[in-house]
């Protein structure tokens, strides 16, 4: 299997080189160049088994094909369970927040991290001009420290900087927009030492994630130092997150007989496209609702087909608080204008107000406490009309609640209870630097 850039300017490459790299050759993100039917026959509960099986495709061929057990093991060491909300109405909760830093993104960071530290992190961030786009990186440069750049707006700077924390042969520096995260988010972000270093931008997400694709675009800072994202913009976050899809959906068609249905709470579209890939591969999976807070770029783009990317708008639902969302460029090079989008999946916008109302309703209705995010998810859920809502459907919970304590607990009249993967990570001290939005600050604090 050979991966392949959105805007076809560079020529084809290895996973192990795709990884790497993070971004290609020409600005483009990453995505195969085939797209095979799979018929995996492992337990949708024994999630290392079924990885093996989905992925094996992808790396037959590759640097990483002897290694996909261990890596799968390593990265899938905890559950993803679908939780029954209500069994008259065939409605589930897919809980992915059960990882070392409560989030979804636990899965690709620490399925990247593993895939990495096995292929020799510091051995090359892939060709370099001149060279051939298959050859392996490690040929291609000698050993020296990979520098993984990743922009996030709450969730995935904390997962990765999990993910990669102690590794040799790595330095991370995760970019968050100063003030603009959840106190309990900032700490996650902020908590490493060693080889993460965390830096506060003054901007919003949508600088940060502009501040990382500069760099790489610099072909200064690239001579200097060996780049790599651990963004989505990253195939090796991807991947791996088509894998819960598949359990979800297997487990649901193998017990009712049926395909699921998935709303998914939705920023720059990582998650939602791995919802889309794994449908693409097979997976048994009807619907796909992608349930935005009030950036409504991608709602608006499906409504009248013209995409309009435009400044993030600050909300309760920080990690979705995306403008210009990456992975849509994914998503149209299978989908390429909004007419076809259209028949592949919908989108929600959906407000504060309507956030804060749904934390309330489903607690005293189910006495479900969902995180901001997995709450315009559940209330997108609601808006669906009754033919459209027949069963089984499943909202995707992307966080502990734990995690957006402040606005949560107000919410619902009563504390919550902090997970101990979560309480860990405040026994550390924080640490951060604050920098410009500008890319000659970014190289100074690198």
């Amino acid at each position: 299997m050979r991966f392949a850039s959105t805007r076809r300017g560079c020529e084809p490459v290895s996973l192990s080189v795709a990884l790497r790299q993070g971004l290609a050759g020409d600005g483009g993100l990453y995505v195969p160049e085939s797209w095979p039917r799979l018929t995996p026959r492992a337990p949708a509960e024994d999630l290392p088994a079924l990885a093996r099986e989905v992925l094996q495709v992808f790396v037959t061929g590759d640097a990483l094909e002897g290694l996909l057990a261990d890596v799968a093991r390593e990265a899938f060491n905890f559950p993803a369970p679908l939780v029954s909300l209500d069994a008259a109405h065939g409605l589930f909760a897919l809980e992915l927040f059960h990882g070392p830093t409560a989030a979804f993104k636990d899965f690709g960071a620490r399925f990247l991290a593993a895939a990495l530290a096995r292929l020799g992190a510091g051995q090359g961030a892939g060709p370099r001009s001149g060279e051939s786009a298959g050859q392996s990186a490690g040929d291609s440069a000698a050993a020296r420290p990979l520098h993984i750049l990743v922009a996030t707006s709450g969730d995935t700077g904390g997962a990765v900087a999990a993910a990669f924390h102690h590794r040799p042969g790595v330095r991370v520096a995760v970019l968050f927009p100063e003030g603009l995260v959840s106190p309990t988010q900032q700490q996650q972000l902020t908590c490493w030492d060693d080889n993460v270093s965390s830096l506060a931008v003054r901007g919003r997400f949508d600088d940060c994630q502009r501040l990382v694709k500069e760099a790489f675009a610099d072909a200064h800072l690239r001579a200097r130092a060996q780049l790599s994202s651990a963004n989505s913009i990253n195939l090796g976050r991807l991947l791996p997150q088509t894998v819960y899809y598949w359990a979800a959906s297997l487990a649901l068609q193998r017990s009712l007989g049926r395909p699921a249905s998935f709303v998914i709470p939705s920023g720059n579209l990582g998650n939602a496209t791995a919802c889309v890939w794994a449908r693409r591969l097979g997976a048994p999976i009807s619907s796909i609702v992608l349930a935005h807070n009030a950036n409504r770029t991608v709602p608006d783009y499906l409504q009248d087909g013209v995409l309009r990317p435009r400044p993030s708008v600050a909300t309760l639902s920080s990690a979705m608080d995306v403008g210009d969302p990456s992975n849509l460029e994914r998503v149209t090079a299978l989908y390429p204008d909004a007419t076809a989008l259209r028949d592949a999946v919908s989108a929600v916008s959906v407000d504060d107000a309507a956030t804060r109302a749904r934390i309330r309703a489903d607690y005293m209705r189910y006495g479900r406490v969902w995180c901001p995010h997995s709450a315009v998810a559940a209330e997108a859920y609601t808006r669906l009309a009754d033919t459209a809502a027949s069963g089984p459907w499943v909202i995707v919970a992307t966080a502990h609640p734990a995690k957006f304590r402040e606005i949560v607990e107000p919410l619902i009249g009563r504390p919550l209870d902090m997970p101990a993967n979560l309480a860990r990570l405040f026994e550390r001290r924080s640490s951060y630097v604050t920098i410009d939005a500008t890319l000659a600050a970014l190289e100074g604090a690198l």
